[in-house]
């Protein structure tokens, strides 16, 4: 938002064809505002001599039609209609696939959400929209007690003790390109950081820091079987970022990293030119790809807006391993780093590393198809996408010859979905629609496809508004089902009660598995903001546990209501006690101001759904024991006095009753 107009038609004129690319790149960014004020300033023609085109590659907009099509989704919110292009002008559908789940009854799939700024993982049930639980990643989380105990806590310490984090990209571990059920992969867009979910207690179980890098954005598995997982990091920086190059951004660099997924240990990182976006790995493992804008190397908005041209990166994997093998990488920061630069030698022989694929302009989203054929890069500034070929893209001399399709799908395309019948489906952030078109059909109309929609768009649907990523039931697998489709949009405005000046962001799920009657909206779903990427998968591909297995606990002593005792060694304290409806295995305990205390707990329950948790305030201390589960934290005894502990789970008709006394005699 400005405070004063930087709108073409406020300012001085300059004829259309010197519209320079910065005032082009303020007109997507700011339409906010404009979608704000469309309706009013549709009804009056703008003078004569304010009429702007807004010039992108293949595309001739006025004013007037940039702000019909920004506008789009705010009139849909009065129409209700499904504008399909095949005649209908907008006439209201009103059947809608059956979606609701009644109380008691299962949903058909996980989806996993991304959670933006509160650094966590959404788990919605589909076709529902419930929210099942919230995972916490990279935040402390009372309710789950994250962060709290000694387990967690450390983990969060360990990985760079910072007090935030920006979840961005859930993706799941697949076996033969399919969802296995055992982990699922985040990254921190904020903080350089990448963590793993343990699928089934629905835990952060391990979170890596990783060096030379600062914002990773995309993350991805190599398939078929997640042999590793990538993070894409965006920000260029100097390697190694120690104050050197402060003021050279010729020197700086951005990496792409490979992780073993086991370990979660950094295992290479390959420099590229430009900053990296998102990415996806072909089906077969040979290929990793990512977006990527600012081959410019600015470091403002005019410079990395610059050129109609920017490049899609194919990282090709097993030539990366080769040239570890060979000793070709420096050790930086402890990682082998690898030089994908567009000049580097790796790049210069018949096996490039890293392959340059030209994409317009500013490309975002990338996303293989189900059957491996093509890597889909949309343009952001730009109204088209790009299909590369493949398999040609390892045998082409020039990779611009791998591409074989660039439909014009409409304005802001930035994330391609799929239905495995064909189809694939884009968001376009400014028009505030979804775009379904038919894939083979856009590669048979390369290169003529031309102005306008192309002939591969088969469908558009508003959506409300702005949407950024989209996913479809198990689209990021070999074998997609075709049924739902979620699309994360950036603006809610008018579409829910108001709730001050933040806004909630809107989940929206659309049907697709119709192919006559077209995409239906079904469902609304208001989400804090910033949620990104998502990932669904269908509820039998999972199998969380609901009680413990202490096998999974194997260096956590079980304290049974036989085992409760209280262990001085000088000024050290280990408290082991038991936790159960509705008592702990101390009624006091009595400790000295200056002792270290470690207490150990466990929750002998077996019934599913009965936690209890071990809550001390004045210490700060707030921990969720499952069912089954121990659970450790240590604390420093400053504060004499009485200070209560109990149970902040609502577990029995005496859970009011659950508390003990913890006792702090004054060292005096």
């Amino acid at each position: 938002m400005t405070e004063e107009s930087d709108y073409p038609d406020e300012r001085e004129q300059k004829p259309e064809s010197e519209i320079d690319q910065q005032s082009v790149a303020k007109s997507i960014v700011e339409h906010e505002d404009e979608i704000r004020t469309a309706l009013e300033e549709m009804d009056a023609e703008p003078p004569e001599d304010k009429e702007v085109g807004l010039q992108l590659p293949k595309l001739d907009l006025g004013r007037r039609q940039f702000m019909a099509a920004g506008s789009l989704g705010l009139a849909g919110a009065t129409t209700g209609c499904l504008d399909r292009l095949d005649g209908d002008n907008g006439q209201t559908r009103r059947g809608v696939a059956e979606a609701d789940v009644p109380p008691g009854e299962h949903d058909d799939y996980y989806a996993f959400l991304s959670g933006g700024h509160s650094g966590e993982v959404r788990v919605y049930g589909i076709p529902s929209m419930r929210q099942l639980m919230r995972i916490p990643v990279f935040n402390t989380e009372a309710a789950r007690g994250y962060g709290y105990d000694e387990e967690t806590r450390e983990m969060l310490e360990d990985s760079g003790g910072y007090t935030w984090g920006d979840t961005h990209h859930p993706r799941l571990s697949q076996t033969d390109n399919d969802y296995d059920g055992r982990f699922a992969y985040i990254n921190d867009k904020a903080n350089g950081r990448m963590a793993r979910i343990d699928l089934e207690y629905f835990e952060t179980d391990a979170i890596v820091d990783i060096p030379n890098t600062q914002g990773v954005h995309g993350a991805c598995a190599q398939l078929p079987d997640t042999e590793l997982i990538f993070g894409v990091g965006e920000f260029r920086v100097p390697i190694p970022n120690d104050g050197r190059d402060l003021d050279d951004p010729d020197e700086y660099g951005s990496v792409c990293t490979a992780i073993d997924p086991e370990t979660m240990n950094v295992e290479w990182q390959v420099e590229v030119d430009g900053n990296l976006d998102n990415g996806d790995g072909s089906k077969d493992g040979r290929w990793f790809f990512s977006t990527g804008y600012n081959d410019e190397g600015g470091v403002n908005e005019a410079e990395m807006t610059r050129d109609d041209r920017q490049h899609t990166k194919a990282f090709d994997i097993p030539a990366i391993w080769d040239a570890i093998e060979d000793g070709e990488y420096e050790m930086i920061n402890g990682v082998r780093v690898l030089d994908g630069t567009q000049d580097s030698p790796l790049n210069q022989g018949d096996r490039p590393i890293v392959r340059y694929v030209p994409t317009p302009k500013n490309p975002h989203g990338v996303s293989v198809t189900p059957d491996n054929k093509y890597a889909i890069s949309s343009g952001k500034l730009d109204p088209t996408t790009t299909i590369i070929d493949i398999e040609a893209l390892g045998e082409v001399d020039d990779p611009a010859d791998a591409i074989v399709g660039q439909p014009n799908l409409g304005i802001g395309p930035l994330h391609t979905a799929y239905d495995g019948r064909g189809h694939a489906y884009t968001t376009l952030f400014v028009d505030s629609q979804v775009v379904k078109w038919d894939i083979e059909a856009a590669v048979e109309a390369y290169p003529e496809d031309g102005d306008g929609d192309s002939p591969a768009v088969i469908e558009k649907i508003d959506v409300h508004y702005n949407p950024g990523h989209l996913i479809a039931s198990e689209s990021y697998t070999a074998d997609p089902e075709g049924d739902w489709l979620l699309s994360l949009n950036k603006l809610s405005q008018d579409r829910f009660l108001p709730v001050g000046p933040v806004h909630p962001e809107n989940d929206q799920l659309i049907y697709i598995g119709d192919d006559e009657e077209g995409m239906q909206l079904v469902k609304d779903t208001p989400a804090y903001p910033e949620p990104h990427d998502a990932s669904i998968v269908s509820a039998d591909k999972l199998n969380p546990t609901q009680v413990y297995d202490r096998e999974d606990q194997p260096d956590k002593e079980y304290i049974s209501s036989d085992d409760n005792e209280i262990i001085r060694d000088g000024d050290e304290v280990h408290i082991k006690m038991h936790n159960q409806r509705n008592h702990f295995g101390f009624e006091d305990i009595t400790v000295q101001e200056g002792d270290t205390v470690t207490i150990t707990t466990t929750n002998v329950e077996s019934t599913p759904d009965i936690l209890h948790s071990l809550a001390i305030p004045n210490y700060d201390i707030n921990l969720k024991i499952a069912p089954q589960e121990t659970r450790e934290v240590t604390f420093e005894a400053t504060e004499p006095g009485v200070h209560w502990f109990y149970c902040a789970y609502f577990c029995s008709a005496l859970h009011l009753e659950m508390r003990s006394r913890l006792l702090v005699e004054p060292a005096d």
